[in-house]
C-alpha cells in the first residue's frame, strides 16, 4: 500500500513538473464553460428561490431545464469520474462562485481586504476543481491536516517544496501556469 501511494505521488508531480515545464494546456472553452456552469448552478438556486416564494410551479419548470442544461455541460468537462467526484465537481464550483460573488459585494462595499480574503478562497476552490478533473490529484491523495492545509496522505513520502504551501495553494499555481485562458 505505501508503494501505491508513493507511485500516486511520484505520478502527481511528474504532472505538475510538465506543466510547469510551459506544457501548456488549451482549456479556454473548458474554462469558459466551468463559469457557464457556475451561473447555471446560481439560476438553479434562483429558481428555486423564486418557486419558494411564489409557489408557482412554471419556476420548478424552469428549475429542471437548466439542471439538464447543466448536468450536460458538466460531462463535457467532467469525463471520468469515481464515487462523489461529480458532486464535489458541482459543490466547488457552486462555493468558489458564490465566494466569488461575496467578494465582489465586499470589494463594492469598500472592503479590499476582505474581498481578497474571498477571491483567494474562489480561486482555491476553481483550481481544486480542475486538479481533480485533470487528474492532478484524486480525493484519496489528500487528508485534513491539523494546520487546516490539504497535505499528501503520506508525509514521509511527501515530495519536498521550496516553501511549505498547502495542497489548495500548489493546485492553484499550476493551474495558473497549465491553462493558458487566451488561446483561442
Amino acid at each position: 500500500m505505501k508503494q501505491q501511494n508513493s507511485d500516486d505521488i511520484k505520478r502527481f508531480m511528474e504532472k505538475v513538473k510538465a506543466m510547469e515545464k510551459g506544457e501548456k494546456l488549451d482549456l479556454s472553452s473548458d474554462e469558459d464553460l466551468s463559469i457557464a456552469i457556475m451561473n447555471l448552478i446560481s439560476m438553479e438556486e434562483h429558481f428555486f428561490f423564486t418557486y419558494s416564494k411564489t409557489k408557482d410551479e412554471k419556476y420548478l419548470d424552469l428549475l429542471n431545464e437548466v439542471r439538464e442544461m447543466r448536468k450536460s455541460a458538466l460531462k463535457r468537462i467532467i469525463k471520468d469520474y469515481e464515487g462523489e467526484v461529480w458532486c464535489i465537481s458541482k459543490h466547488l464550483l457552486a462555493a468558489s462562485m458564490r465566494f466569488m460573488e461575496v467578494g465582489t459585494k465586499s470589494l463594492t462595499k469598500g472592503d479590499k481586504n476582505g474581498a481578497s480574503d474571498f477571491f483567494q478562497k474562489s480561486y482555491q476552490l476553481y483550481s481544486l476543481f480542475w486538479g481533480l478533473n485533470l487528474g492532478l490529484v484524486q480525493t484519496k491523495d489528500v487528508k485534513q491536516s491539523e494546520t487546516k492545509d490539504i497535505d499528501f496522505i503520506n508525509e514521509e513520502k511527501k515530495p519536498q517544496l521550496k516553501e511549505k504551501v498547502s495542497l489548495l495553494a500548489r493546485l492553484g499555481q499550476v493551474v495558473q501556469k497549465a491553462i493558458d485562458c487566451c488561446k483561442e
